[in-house]
């Protein structure tokens, strides 16, 4: 069983087994309205990490474009938001 609610590859890789099963149990132990409170909150804060990576001076949909990118890669976000050539 993975540790993560994930997949594998997202497990902390720094820590003990120990620790890890701890959190995991910690986790396990949050209601659904949490767990997804405490993703919801990840997330913005993730999007807020890379929106102040990004270049002054964007427009609203240059920005969309770019945020796109960072989190779901350029096939996608080059789909949904075309850049002018």
């Amino acid at each position: 069983m993975a540790s993560t609610f994930f997949c594998e590859s997202a497990r902390m890789l720094d820590t003990t087994p120990e620790f890890q099963r701890f959190v995991d149990e910690q986790y396990r132990r949050l209601t659904p309205g949490e767990r997804v409170s405490l993703c919801t909150e990840m997330f913005d804060a993730a999007r807020s990490l890379a929106e102040s990576s990004l270049p002054p001076g964007l427009g609203e949909y240059e920005r969309k474009h770019w945020i796109t990118e960072r989190f779901y890669g350029a096939e996608f976000a080059n789909r949904i938001f075309p850049m002018a050539l």
